[in-house]
């Protein structure tokens, strides 16, 4: 952590190399009329695609004809066509939005600012997914073909800030004081100077603008700018519903903690026929959830149940928690001092299938997903009962719960290169949705 004086050179570094040479961009109306134009008819273009794939798939299933996902090679091989009907509220819709993003979708990705604040973020810890979209949203090289990235604004669909809650608070926050107000500085002043530069935040009040955080306080640091809080496309991890979040507007993404970057190799492994275990949890009293969770149910039945009060990651630490997990049929999930865990990520790449123990929650990529089909929600006050509702579940559901968690798997696994239908992509996805201010219905 940076010491406070050094937090506030940065911070007068990074604002102030943001402001050199600043001047409006000048765009005769008549040409940014065009433009305009042109974006809103590609995305009126998209959203009449979309309608067009779900009434179909909607028609061949009244007549019985079952999935209408069309693409070959979208899904694996051999999937059933009333698996995918009970995980993907509207496989076909999905399906055609999807491939109208790879198509049309552009993001301007704004130049100003420098790192270690703007253009840059963690790779190797639990906000991992922050640093990571960010290197590859600006490794892409603009205007190739196929890629999402665009050195013309004029061309955008979307606009990316690129700015990190967790560098800022690295830098820019002083320990211990709970001051938030370097955040809200850094952020307004972002704004102003995008603002100042570039016709575009103006034209539509930033309802076309995206940040990504997966800090805690990534909510909090939206504040800073009225705008970006009330009209902005926010992503985070810390997707509580009673805190602002709304599901509309702002982007639900999930948490993944990378210790050195790359997938733990024990997650990628084929998931094992066997899981004698019902359910597992390990993890410190992080937060009053875990804290509830572990005073009714620590040590109780170590065979069965085992939940431990515990770290994993830790150089002392004997537990081998992916091996827990890859054993389990249920992985415990409970919010720790926010909403968003990395378990939830962690179960599905282990094949378990994942308990949120969490109130207001908005889930990842829900959009598209029917959680219900692959996940367990209990409410946090349920959780003096969460044994008798895991074992009160038929083995024929937990298999099916377990089918549904393999066929999401893909959308949360980080890539580098990202792939087709990977966490980037899918995160992608939720704001391209939101920019087509649409919504794909259940079928």
């Amino acid at each position: 952590m940076a010491p406070p004086e050094c937090s506030l050179l940065i911070l007068t570094v990074v604002l102030s190399t943001a402001l050199v040479g600043s001047s409006v961009v000048s765009v005769s109306s008549l040409a940014k009329s065009s433009q305009l134009m042109s974006v809103e008819q590609e995305l009126d273009a998209a959203r009449t695609a979309i309608r067009r794939a779900a009434r179909r798939h909607g028609d061949l299933a009244r007549r019985g004809e079952g999935n209408a996902s069309t693409a070959s090679g979208w899904f694996d091989a051999g999937v059933e066509n009333a698996l995918l009907a009970s995980v993907y509220r509207n496989p076909a819709a999905f399906h055609r939005s999807y491939t109208e993003m790879e198509k049309r979708f552009k993001v301007y990705v704004y130049e100003e600012g420098e790192p270690p604040i703007v253009h840059a973020g963690p790779c190797k810890n639990i906000y991992t997914i922050e640093g990571r979209f960010i290197e590859q949203l600006e490794l892409t090289a603009p205007d190739d073909v196929g890629c999402v990235r665009t050195s013309d604004p004029a061309k955008a669909h979307a606009f990316f800030l690129p700015l990190s809650v967790t560098q800022m608070v690295q830098f820019a926050y002083v320990p211990n004081t709970y001051d938030k107000t370097p955040l809200h500085e850094i952020v307004s002043d972002y704004v102003r100077v995008v603002a100042s530069r570039h016709p575009f935040w103006n034209r539509s009040a930033g309802a076309d603008h995206f940040m990504l955080s997966c800090h805690d306080w990534g909510p909090e640091a939206s504040r800073g700018h009225p705008g970006l809080y009330a009209n902005g496309i926010r992503a985070l991890c810390n997707a509580n519903t009673s805190e602002g979040f709304r599901p509309g507007k702002d982007v639900s993404i999930p948490e993944i903690n990378l210790y050195d970057g790359d997938t733990p190799a024990q997650l990628l492994a084929p998931g094992p026929a066997s899981r004698p275990v019902l359910a597992f949890f390990a993890g410190r009293r992080h937060g009053p959830v875990r804290d509830l969770l572990l005073r009714h149910w620590k040590g109780r039945d170590p065979d069965a149940f085992p939940v431990f009060e515990h770290g994993h990651g830790d150089d002392d630490d004997q537990l081998d928690y992916y091996a827990f997990m890859r054993r389990s049929r249920f992985c415990l999930c409970p919010s720790g001092f926010e909403v968003a865990s990395p378990r939830v990520v962690e179960a599905i790449l282990a094949e378990c299938v994942p308990v949120v123990v969490a109130d207001g929650y908005a889930l990842p990529f829900a959009d598209v997903l029917r959680w219900e089909a692959f996940s367990v929600a209990v409410p946090v006050a349920e959780i003096p009962r969460l044994r008798e509702v895991l074992e009160r579940i038929p083995a024929t559901e937990v298999e099916r719960l377990r089918k549904g968690v393999r066929l999401v798997k893909r959308h949360f696994m980080l890539h580098q290169p990202p792939e087709r239908l990977d966490m980037f992509h899918m995160i992608l996805h939720s704001v391209w949705l939101r920019r087509l201010n649409l919504r794909i219905m259940d079928h």
